[in-house]
Formats: C-alpha cells, sequence, structure tokens
C-alpha cells in the first residue's frame, strides 16, 4: 500500500510510541493523585505542555489538552459565545466541518453567523473581514491551512485587523504543525487549535492555546483540570505522545518541509506530464508543502481512486463520508461541480519516499488510461 493521505491522519511516529509506552504499562498513576504515582503522571503531562508550547512559541499555562481538534474548535466557538452572551462571528466558506458545524449551530441559538467567500486560490480577502466587522462582533476564525488543498491563509493579516477592532481571532491550525511554522506571536491570534495525529502522534489528543488575557465558558464542568477549562481526568499516554510528537515536528521542519514539498512538486510534474489537462486547486505558492489536490477533467475522483487497490489517497476531507457530492471548498473556490468531482487530493509525510510517488503517478496514470474512452 501506497499511503498518500497524510492530510487524513498520519501514522504514529516509532518515537512517539515509545515515549508513551511507559504510561501504557506501568505508570498509570492519576496526575490529580497525591502519591507518586500521581506525581509522576502529573510530570508528564507538565513536560508534554512544555514541549507543545515550544512548537508553537506559546508559555506552557495557555496550552489546553482536549481529546481532539474538533473538541478544541468547539470549545473555543462555544466558549467565547457563551461568554459574550451574544454577538457575530465570523468565519469563511472553506473551513474544516468542526468550525462551520458548530457556527451553523450558534445561528439556532441566535448569535450572527458570517461566512466569508474566498478567492479561485481558496483564500479569504482581509478586506472582506474588514468589511464584514460590525460593533457586535466577539470572534474571528479563519483556519491556518486547509485540509483539501493547502492554500494558507492571511492568519496574521486577519488577527491584526482584530486586534485593531477589539475582536479576537482564532485560527485552526490542525494540518500545519511539522509542514510549516506556527509561532502564536507573529501569528497575532488568541487561540489555536491542534491535532495530534495530523503530525504523528494518535488519534484521540488535540490541544488549544489560549492567550492569556482571554477568556471562555468551559464544555465541561467536572473536576476542574486544566486550569478549570478543560475538566476530565487527563488522558496521559496520549498526552505523553502528543508532546513527543511536537518535539519531533519543531526538530525535524526544516528537513521535513523541504523534502516533502520536492515529493510534491515531483508527483505534479509525473502527473502533468502524463495527463497534461490536469488541474491544480489552490495557490501553486501559498501552500502546505505536502499537499496537492488536482483535477482530472472529464474523469470522476472517486471512481480514479476506486479502482486503484494500492493507493490511499482520498478525495476530499476524510470526514466527508462516502456520498459523491462535490466539495464545498472546491465550490467555493469557483470550480464547477464536474471539476470538483474529478478531483483527488494527494497528500505526502514523513515515511514517504521517491519510489512510492513515482510508482503512485503511474498507477493514477494507468487508471486514467482505463477509464478515458479510446
Amino acid at each position: 500500500m501506497i499511503y498518500l493521505d497524510y492530510n487524513a491522519t498520519t501514522p504514529i511516529a516509532p518515537e512517539v510510541a515509545a515515549a508513551m509506552a511507559p504510561y501504557l504499562e506501568r505508570e498509570y498513576g492519576n496526575p490529580s493523585s497525591d502519591y507518586p504515582l500521581g506525581w509522576s503522571a502529573k510530570l508528564a503531562v507538565e513536560q508534554a505542555r512544555r514541549q507543545v508550547a515550544a512548537l508553537i512559541h506559546a508559555r506552557p499555562e495557555e496550552i489546553v489538552f482536549t481529546g481532539c481538534a474538533t473538541e478544541a474548535n468547539n470549545l473555543v466557538l462555544k466558549g467565547v459565545a457563551w461568554h459574550f452572551k451574544g454577538g457575530q462571528i465570523i468565519t469563511t466558506a472553506v473551513e474544516h466541518p468542526a468550525v462551520l458545524a458548530p457556527c451553523r449551530w450558534l445561528a439556532t441559538q441566535g448569535f450572527e453567523i458570517t461566512v466569508l467567500p474566498v478567492d479561485g486560490e481558496g483564500r479569504v480577502d482581509p478586506d472582506d473581514v474588514r468589511r464584514a466587522l460590525t460593533p457586535h462582533t466577539i470572534l474571528i476564525s479563519v483556519m491556518h491551512a486547509n485540509n483539501e488543498t493547502g492554500a494558507l491563509q492571511p492568519v496574521a493579516e486577519v488577527a491584526a485587523l482584530a486586534r485593531e477592532a477589539g475582536v479576537w481571532c482564532h485560527t485552526d491550525a490542525a494540518q500545519s504543525p511539522g509542514k510549516v511554522p506556527v509561532d502564536v506571536e507573529e501569528l497575532g491570534v488568541d487561540f489555536l487549535t491542534l491535532a495530534g495525529h495530523k503530525f504523528y502522534a494518535p488519534k484521540g489528543i488535540g490541544a488549544l492555546y489560549v492567550r492569556r488575557e482571554r477568556e471562555f465558558t468551559p464544555l465541561l464542568h467536572g473536576g476542574g483540570q486544566e486550569g478549570g477549562r478543560r475538566s476530565g481526568t487527563e488522558n496521559v499516554p496520549h498526552i505523553v505522545g502528543l508532546g513527543e510528537a511536537a518535539r519531533l515536528a519543531r526538530e525535524r521542519l526544516p528537513e521535513d518541509a523541504s523534502r516533502m514539498q520536492a515529493l510534491r512538486d515531483d508527483l505534479h510534474r509525473l502527473l502533468s506530464e502524463g495527463f497534461p489537462r490536469l488541474r491544480l486547486n489552490g495557490p501553486r505558492r501559498e501552500r502546505l508543502p505536502n499537499t496537492l489536490n488536482v483535477s482530472f477533467p472529464g474523469l470522476s475522483g472517486r471512481r480514479i481512486l476506486q479502482g486503484i487497490a494500492g493507493l490511499a489517497a482520498s478525495v476530499g476531507a476524510a470526514c466527508h463520508g462516502e456520498v459523491e457530492t462535490p466539495s464545498p471548498v472546491l465550490l467555493a473556490m469557483g470550480l464547477t461541480p464536474e471539476l470538483a468531482l474529478a478531483a483527488v487530493r494527494l497528500s505526502v509525510g514523513r515515511y514517504t519516499t521517491a519510489e512510492e510517488v513515482a510508482r503512485a503517478a503511474d498507477l493514477l496514470l494507468a487508471r486514467i488510461r482505463e477509464l478515458t474512452p479510446a
């Protein structure tokens, strides 16, 4: 199996699995327990908090561990909404469902939700954000990098507008660590979401960065863990894994990013040579170094992939189910339904090889020849 779906999930890095092992076996204490087994667990959680904070240039006390990125997004969107008890939230048409679905729900609760369009590359115009601001705006949520096209959003510009207006700003950065630099001070955001399984940690662990001055109403009330911001006994093994994954992502970023970009560009070149009508979806430059979203006009992306047993790739977000419908992200970018249905997302990762890329291109082009009438 050639795995080219790293944007859907990543394998657990061997170093991460090794770091987790003691906390799955003998170090099983509850971090809230007042004896050595509990103290050991608490120290491990705090070490991971420092590692995650270092990855995004935050303070350890600004990191809240969550069960996943979806929970982190819900925590900030609903938590800020409930904190202000009303107002407007601004977001974009290309956000992950973990942002758009909570926003739709908040709209049923009386909050005003403004969904901004994007350009043909899938990027929001900061001027549109400026025009959308009102005296009632409480939060702007714009993703850092798109999960389908890899498009990088102008988050720092959006956050600067938010600060000028006295509005809080959130970015979903689930796809970014280990691929591009993520620095909360340079971005200027108040909240930032991370997903462990997107950078070689296990599924079922995420984190939310919360700037020190910011508050929100928690979704979960209970024992007061995570500074009262996310109650529930800490998932120590997964938190330790997230910390180790963060350490690796920070250390390996320059090497991993340049290598992934070379592999991605090779794959794009091979496919373009074999299928000259290939269409790139998303920016050519302002894009994650590992992500290639392309359309094969006149064909079905789903049918292409279904006929290749040895290749793991996708036609869009892994969370969108099995029904063949055009990607909302691609439609928002102005693609026709036919071109959107012809799209395939190919994402390389830390363990992808040049040989796998060449073989994947061969498999895709052979399948296209099968589907193309003589």
